[in-house]
């Protein structure tokens, strides 16, 4: 096993300690590092579908573009996705209607069906082996929703120009019989990381270069940063899930979720490819309303993997519940198997971050305030189609064509009709300070196993620690440097993340998402010791 190999599981260049289906089942996506300063068009901050979709296309056009990321390709949250493709959103269509009136929900519908064509296209054209399939998708009531809601959402659907049809029963799912949905026609699915190195080579083949483990920091509109040497650039996107160049603008209008995934082996021929939703939990805490998600793919000669997703709570906040991370995933199986009895032995848990825009739209377009600095995020569960269509309109504004979703998605946009959800996240964010005079989680250092972490206090500080697998114990400062919430320990994916704009960390102190831009700050054990036993 290569150096690279060993840091996915280190959480270095990764997002997390779990492996999901799509990384295990392919080849790292490395390339070179940086080793000089670096002049170029267009520099692209981020190794997702979103950076290099922006990248495949602006190369096609005729553009100098190096893409950057800090891990390998695929490592942050497209590799940790479930992969649905769908015009079905997150948020209902009746609630975008409402938001952003019947023109824009159309617009919305429309630009995820093109992103679907948009994918299904690269796949063509660069003949990549990705399992790409047209499916049907599956919209169905969860126990807590109206039928009327869904009548609603039927008849939302149909102004917005979407291909459904509404129906009296679910198939496939144990007890649909009984349970009307909303049939999505000819949505879609693939494996999203044989996907990217599909377009990762063709970037290259167009010319175009591709640095991995390698970090921008100091982003301006001159260019950034990236492990010491100087990038400078006409325009830069940045597409890293979270912005990582802003400190006070997009947090506020987007809040970070945590979302729990499980893949399960099911016999060959027992279920359709397909995708299913349930329409979200109406009682939840959560302004986001989490519902749960599932789908097929294909694993040997004798099964299928059932993915299944959802259980979802805000970024840091998993003690909110009373439940803890691998509680949310015995939930999301117990749940599993009650739709889809055929599920055998589960082969791998993982979770990923969903940032959850206030008014349900993505945020695609020129960072606020500049002229070159493009960012995408705001993916709301829908990360796969957010991206495509945040890559479509910024190549677009870069190449000089005025893009027809350009002002829905622009990040600078204000939805008065979401200011309640907005009003309820806020209050959420500042509830966080709290941490600041809470009894810490950890007592006791002399307690924590090694491969765990906690926090403590100590006086007036509060101080992260790990303890690593040669029982090494390492502290750091537990305040997040973007603004000051006290970092929690996440023990499944064995990181430190803040709970009131996401920002999350290694074990070892390493940014992994933004809005963060530095690691916690390290502090020396001997200067505590009387404190940490």
């Amino acid at each position: 096993m290569s150096q690279t190999d060993d840091k996915w599981n280190d959480g270095s260049i990764s997002s997390g300690s779990n492996v999901s289906y799509w990384i295990d089942s392919t080849s790292i996506l490395a390339f070179q590092n940086p080793d000089q300063d670096i002049t170029t068009e267009v520099l692209i901050i981020g190794g997702g579908i979103a950076g290099l979709t922006t990248a495949y296309k602006l190369l096609k056009a005729g553009k100098k573009v190096v893409l950057v990321d800090d891990g390998v390709i695929g490592s942050g949250e497209t590799g940790r996705t479930t992969a649905h493709l769908s015009c079905a959103l997150d948020d209902r269509y009746y609630y975008l209607e409402d938001t952003f009136g019947k023109d824009g929900a159309k617009l919305a519908a429309e630009s995820h069906s093109a992103a679907i064509d948009e994918i299904e296209n690269i796949v063509q054209t660069l003949n990549i082996d990705c399992s790409f399939k047209r499916v049907n998708g599956y919209l169905f009531l969860h126990p807590s929703d109206k039928i009327e809601n869904l009548e609603k959402e039927f008849n939302a659907t149909q102004n917005a120009g979407i291909d459904t049809a509404f129906l009296k029963e679910t198939p496939t799912i144990n007890g649909g019989e009984s349970m009307p949905c909303i049939v999505f026609n000819n949505q879609a699915q693939f494996h999203v990381l044989q996907y990217l190195k599909g377009v990762a080579d063709a970037v290259i083949a167009l010319g175009g270069t591709i640095y991995t483990e390698a970090r921008a920091e100091k982003i301006t509109k001159d260019g950034a940063e990236v492990n010491g040497y100087n990038f400078s650039a006409e325009h830069i996107v940045v597409a890293t899930n979270s912005p990582i160049n802003d400190t006070f603008t997009m947090h506020t209008k987007q809040a970070a979720y945590r979302s729990y995934v499980i893949a399960g082996k099911v016999p060959k021929g027992k279920l359709p490819n397909s995708l299913w939703w349930d329409t979200g939990d109406l009682n939840s805490k959560w302004v986001s309303q989490p519902y749960h998600y599932v789908r097929l793919e294909n694993f040997d000669d004798e099964y299928d993997l059932l993915i299944s997703g959802g259980e979802d709570h805000k970024t840091g906040q998993a003690d909110e519940e009373g439940i803890s991370e691998f509680e949310r995933y015995e939930r999301l199986e117990s749940w599993t198997r009650n739709y889809f009895p055929v599920l055998e032995d589960i082969a791998y848990r993982w979770s990923g971050q969903i940032m959850e825009p206030v008014d349900g739209l993505g945020y695609m377009g020129k960072n606020p305030g500049d002229d070159n600095i493009y960012i995408i995020t705001g993916d709301s569960g829908n990360g796969m189609t957010h991206a495509t269509i945040g890559a479509m309109i910024i190549s677009d504004a870069i190449i000089g064509i005025k893009n027809k979703w350009e002002e829905l998605y622009s990040p600078s946009r204000i939805s008065l009709k979401s200011i309640g959800d907005f009003a309820k996240e806020t209050a959420n964010m500042a509830s966080q300070y709290l941490d600041w005079v809470k009894a810490s989680d950890l007592k006791n250092t002399a307690d924590l196993n090694a491969g765990e972490g906690g926090v403590l206090s100590s006086g007036l500080k509060k101080i992260a620690v790990y303890r690593d697998y040669d029982n090494t114990l390492h502290a750091f400062s537990a305040v997040c440097p973007h603004l000051g919430c006290i970092v929690q320990w996440n023990t499944n994916e064995k990181s430190f993340d803040c709970p009131c704009h996401g920002s999350r960390f290694a074990s070892d102190g390493t940014v992994m998402n933004g809005p963060a831009k530095t690691d916690l700050s390290p502090i020396h054990v001997k200067l505590f010791h009387k404190n940490i036993k």
